[in-house]
């Protein structure tokens, strides 16, 4: 038998970590003197060392590599790697792909983040509008709509409120518009107001300061920035509008938040 610093060379394997995996039930000594604490290793454990030396140099956590001494098949570890590692790689490349986005952007006048919007109840009203000046009218209208059915109804905090254009297409004029917002509970509906649960979601959000219609520019920034990255777009993009005409006179000072779904 072998003490510890001469299974150290042979197995390339520091005392330290021979101390770790012992403690973790990996490569236990065949033998520790009770007197003077020396642990004795037999050259068939050897192969086990090379075993856990391999399996950690891809990166198998100490429970995988547990399992694969307990019996587990090793082909079921390794696909279970293989499919992490590809998932890790793809993250990579995937960043990799964003710092390049962002790197060749000339000016940094919109700058993307991915977020995680909640499941949140919304009251909704569609109408069609003659023209984009006409938002806020369908903002304040359902708003006083709702609160004539209900008028108890309170708006979640922090305040979430936003328009989607249903037509498919861009339209300058009778433009079929759904304004959303979210409430804390469902509550009494008319012909005009509805009440719907919103499914969580995976969103691509930029800022926009400035007039609406400026907003186009915001758009093909955030669609150029999805294709470039790899992502689908599974959703309406939604408007929502943070500063406006209801507490900023200067329209500079506007600011609307364009949120892209993505899967």
């Amino acid at each position: 038998m072998m003490k510890i610093g001469e299974f150290s060379k042979l197995s390339m394997l520091t005392i330290k970590a021979l101390r770790f995996y012992e403690k973790e039930g990996l490569l236990v000594p065949k033998e520790v003197d009770e007197w003077t604490g020396y642990r004795y290793y037999e050259t068939n454990q050897l192969e086990t060392a090379a075993t856990i030396k391999a399996l950690r140099q891809l990166d198998f956590s100490v429970d995988e590599v547990k399992a694969y001494l307990d019996g587990q098949q090793i082909k079921e570890i390794l696909m279970a790697k293989e499919a992490e590692l590809k998932q890790r790689q793809f993250d990579i490349s995937h960043q990799l792909s964003i710092i390049k986005f962002l790197s060749e952007e000339k000016e940094m006048k919109y700058q993307a983040v991915i977020k995680e919007i909640p499941e949140c109840v919304v009251y909704s009203e569609e109408r069609i509008l003659k023209d984009y000046s006409e938002v806020s009218m369908l903002v304040l209208g359902s708003a006083t709509e709702c609160r004539r059915l209900n008028p108890n109804i309170e708006c979640t905090k922090p305040d979430y409120g936003f328009c989607e254009y249903l037509d498919g297409e861009y339209k300058e004029s009778n433009i079929l518009t759904r304004y959303s917002q979210a409430v804390t509970e469902a509550g009494e509906e008319s012909e005009r107001i509805k009440f719907r649960t919103l499914p969580a979601i995976k969103a691509i959000c930029i800022y926009h300061k400035g007039t609406y219609d400026l907003l186009g520019e915001a758009y093909a920034y955030i669609m150029k920035y999805a294709n470039e990255n790899g992502y689908k777009v599974s959703g309406l993009a939604r408007e929502c509008y943070i500063d406006g005409i209801w507490n900023k006179d200067n329209t500079n000072e506007w600011l609307t938040e364009i949120q892209l779904p993505i899967e």
